[in-house]
């Protein structure tokens, strides 16, 4: 039987932090001037008046304190209010994949593995820059891996859903080694000017090494005892940006074609939905709650992850059961659970278990449970 590991992770986080008193004073002068500006309207009571974001509602909402982005100076423009990224002509590198090889590079050097002995890239995350070529397939020349690579978007379920493709490629015996890597550029297609949003996402990229574990040879691996994913459709969530938006007529400046959640629906439905699915997953594999010596959880909502983890521990789970990366790196989508397992995962020692999760949009959540060798 082909036991597949996971060998060497790497992120990339963007140089530049933007914290909540930052984000708010700019949120709050462009409603000071759009109050301004509607005043009368206001006045007639035509028009309700904007509210103030403030850093303590931001922190009680979600537990995001910071968060890093590909460009902080347009964000906190009050004019602007979004990031502002150089073109790149067609012969340079695009930006989500000098991110990818950033992470990548990390990745493969804790695995101590050569880029040619890669068989498989995958390039997986909410938002790809493009449409084709494949980013995968211009982050493998970039890096000089051998075999294929191919782009999959399941919002912020990509990264554990490509970690179960992988895992199935290489437990297949088709391939013996392969590489996800996760650039989410979450800024991008967030509404700075939406008081319930406006702090939720900032931007990184992950990647994660997967390889038969008969040719590993990193000192540090991580056994995948199995893979769940699961899907079931809701508009809770969505982003109507999309190549048919030219020839419907629709506004491509329209907010529907930035993120949109119904967040309080998200949580009463996406909790306890997540919650049975890494409990039926541990059940299949003959284990409990109890087994569990670390969560590495998607990163939207302290408060998510809280219910999440309580419901299949059963009881209130420690700092280090359930590690909090968002209130550092905020939402980064797919990354999130991956920068959680990357920055939480030293002190396990052989035979911990611990599950990796993901869960967003779709909906969608994937589950894969791994052991340290």
């Amino acid at each position: 039987m082909t036991h597949v590991v996971i060998t060497g992770t790497g992120l990339y986080t963007p140089e530049y932090a933007i914290d909540n008193a930052a984000l708010v004073a700019a949120f709050n002068t462009w409603v000071d001037g759009e109050n301004h500006q509607h005043a009368d309207a206001i006045a007639r009571g035509e028009r309700e008046p904007l509210a103030h974001s403030s850093s303590e509602f931001i922190v009680k909402a979600s537990g995001i304190k910071n968060r890093y982005v590909l460009d902080a100076q347009g964000i906190l423009d009050p004019q602007r209010m979004r990031p502002k990224l150089p073109h790149r002509d067609n012969d340079e590198p695009s930006i989500q994949c000098g991110m990818a090889t950033a992470a990548a590079r990390q990745a493969l050097a804790a695995a101590r593995v050569d880029p040619a002995d890669i068989e498989l890239v995958i390039v997986a995350c909410s938002n790809l820059e493009r449409a084709y070529p494949a980013v995968a397939v211009e982050v493998q020349q970039a890096l000089g891996t051998s075999g294929y690579g191919f782009d999959m978007n399941v919002a912020c379920s990509s990264a554990t859903f490509a970690l179960e493709t992988a895992s199935n490629a290489i437990a297949s015996g088709s391939i013996k080694r392969a590489l996800v890597v996760n650039p989410e550029i979450c800024s991008a297609h967030l509404n700075f000017r939406d008081r319930d949003s406006h702090f939720i996402f900032g931007d990184a990229c992950t990647a994660i090494v997967l390889e038969n574990s008969a040719i590993a040879v990193a000192d540090e691996q991580f056994e995948i005892l199995g893979t769940h994913l699961i899907t079931k459709f809701s508009n809770a969530i969505r982003n109507n940006a999309g190549f048919l938006n030219r020839v419907t007529d629709s506004d491509p400046l329209a907010l529907d074609k930035l993120f949109v959640q119904e967040g309080r629906r998200v949580f009463k439905e996406v909790c306890p939905m997540v919650a049975k699915l890494i409990t039926d997953h541990l059940a299949s594999l003959e284990l409990s709650g109890s087994d569990l010596k670390r969560m590495w959880l998607h990163q939207a909502n302290q408060h998510m992850n809280d219910l999440i983890a309580r419901k299949v521990l059963g009881y209130d789970p420690s700092a280090d059961q359930a590690p909090i990366i968002l209130d550092r790196y905020a939402n980064t989508s797919s990354a999130g659970s991956i920068i959680a397992f990357h920055l939480h995962r030293e002190e396990l020692v052989e035979g911990d278990i611990g599950v990796i999760c993901s869960f967003g949009a779709g909906y969608s959540a994937g589950s894969v449970v791994v052991r340290r060798r």
